[in-house]
């Protein structure tokens, strides 16, 4: 209950989906209320992060950077750290050894295909490496297909932190890649899932869903 919360977390990033999005989706999926603080970076040439460079010494935060995290006293960076805490605040990292286990090993498959999306679409050679990109994100989501045969969600029978996060890039390669998911109906199946969940399905629904950009303006796939 939103009601049951006594302080306003701040989330803040840059204005797009990025790496903050799977954060809003678990935030919005507990029900727990936040600030969605959002730098928006300049028109180019210049590409300027002064929006957010102008603020980062003054936030308290040890290791000021994008995303972060503020809940009262406590100042966060980093994206898995925030992953785990917001995990954590909702209990949505596991319920079982066995599924807390599997959580963290699919948050850092996650970010292992993060990772690569992320220097393929902030490359000036983003074009020449689309066919590699592809490549790679259908071998892993070939073992991610048979591993969901298995299991409804990434960690096991329940929503756990690897699922927002998943899903997250799941959905950013059918845009990229329209037909990458074609051949994987597991995954297809498990993005319905997730979409069918009665709090995600109404934050898509709401004007405080951010469909798109899903990178920042410098990069060649916005």
């Amino acid at each position: 209950d939103r009601n049951t919360w006594h302080s306003i977390m701040i989330l803040g990033y840059w204005k797009i989906r990025g790496l903050a999005q799977p954060a809003r989706m678990m935030l919005e999926y507990a029900g727990i209320p936040f600030e969605d603080k959002m730098y928006e970076q300049g028109d180019g040439p210049e590409f300027s992060c002064a929006s957010w460079l102008d603020v980062k010494p003054t936030l308290g935060l040890d290791f000021p950077n994008l995303p972060y995290l503020i809940d009262g006293d406590i100042k966060i960076s980093q994206s898995g750290a925030i992953f785990r805490y917001i995990g954590r605040k909702a209990g949505l990292l596991g319920k079982s050894d066995m599924e807390m286990a599997k959580c963290d090993m699919m948050l850092e498959e996650a970010m292992d295909i993060r990772n690569r999306i992320v220097g393929a679409v902030y490359n000036p050679k983003y074009e020449e490496m689309k066919e590699g990109l592809s490549q790679f994100l259908n071998k892993k989501f070939a073992g991610i297909d048979g591993y969901l045969a298995k299991q409804p969600w990434m960690a096991g029978e329940n929503v756990t932190a690897a699922d927002f996060h998943m899903y997250e890039l799941c959905d950013q390669a059918r845009i990229m890649f329209p037909a990458i998911l074609d051949t994987y109906p597991k995954i297809t199946d498990f993005i319905k899932r997730f979409e069918a969940l009665a709090p995600i399905a109404a934050y898509m629904a709401s004007p405080r869903f951010m469909a798109s950009p899903i990178n920042n303006k410098i990069a060649q796939f916005k």
